[in-house]
């Protein structure tokens, strides 16, 4: 007899390998979810911003639109849009990506103290944004921390590629992408992922995925080089005609099947708040963000 699949539209962050990995493997499909990527979100979050307010970013629309979408994004990112009413955290898992901020390399800008208000190309309230003040803050003050809306990682490197920004704020792929274009890292560190889904969402569909999410990170753990390649698949179509090394890319963002730790939730709250962009939080309780909680 065969098994029902339970349709789920999932737009990967392709900051990692794990959807495309679980895809490929047919993980998805053994933990009995029918997966469709959405491909007009993802996309969406890797080109220009310019002239969209909050709530109206790609990642938004979804919500706006009502549409049941798996989304993921960095930890203040996702906490804050579970505050604004855009869906719930899913608080059982997480992810550890790189996170570097290039300059040109004619650059005179050597040092994170070099950045001293030098406007920075970030996606606004998303990954590449808060990691600005977060780990620039022990270098200079907030007020001399210049993070501009440009959008997602297509339009960001497209600025550094450009000359528009002299720095711009990159996550993976793109931090190999720039690394091969000849740009120059000023400063990288880590930082957390959280995943978000609407609240509507069912536990069984959201475990299935973690699950698939976890098998994926097992198997790109086994045969790293193996699954390389599909890095392809998160590189917009204005880069695709570049030449570009795969092997070389790297892991890019590592899936932790373990609950983020309650303090993290409490830490990231009041980060958002000291830098004012907490503003659109209706709700800052974890009982009442967590999916499931």
């Amino acid at each position: 007899m065969a098994t029902t699949l339970q349709p789920v539209t999932v737009a990967p962050k392709g900051m990692g390998l794990n959807d495309f990995v679980a895809m490929k493997e047919g993980f998805f499909r053994q933990e009995g979810l029918d997966v469709e990527f959405d491909m007009k979100t993802f996309r969406g979050t890797q080109s220009s911003w310019k002239g969209m307010s909050y709530l109206e970013r790609p990642q938004d629309q979804p919500y706006a639109e009502n549409r049941q979408v798996l989304q993921g994004a960095c930890a203040w990112g996702t906490v804050c849009n579970a505050g604004a009413g855009m869906g719930r955290f899913v608080s059982e898992c997480y992810g550890v990506s790189p996170w570097a901020i290039f300059v040109r390399p004619e650059s005179n800008i050597h040092s994170p103290e070099d950045l001293r208000d030098v406007p920075i190309a970030v996606g606004m309230r998303a990954g590449s944004h808060f990691n600005v003040p977060y780990r620039l803050e022990p270098y200079m003050p907030l007020e001399n921390i210049k993070a501009v809306n440009v959008g997602g990682f297509g339009a960001r490197l497209q600025a550094l590629i450009s000359g528009e920004f002299q720095a711009a704020s990159l996550l993976p792929p793109q931090i190999a992408m720039a690394e091969q274009l000849g740009f120059r890292k000023v400063m990288e560190n880590t930082f957390h992922t959280i995943w978000w889904v609407p609240e509507s969402a069912s536990a069984e569909v959201v475990s299935g995925y973690v699950r698939a999410l976890a098998r994926a990170e097992e198997a790109l753990t086994q045969d790293l080089a193996k699954y390389l390649p599909l890095w392809e698949l998160s590189v917009p179509a204005e880069f695709q005609s570049h030449a570009w090394d795969y092997a070389k890319f790297g892991r890019g963002e590592r899936f932790v099947n373990e609950p983020i730790p309650r303090e993290e939730f409490d830490e990231i709250v009041s980060q958002a708040n000291r830098w004012g962009l907490d503003d659109f939080m209706k709700e800052k309780s974890f009982e009442k963000l967590a999916f499931g909680a």
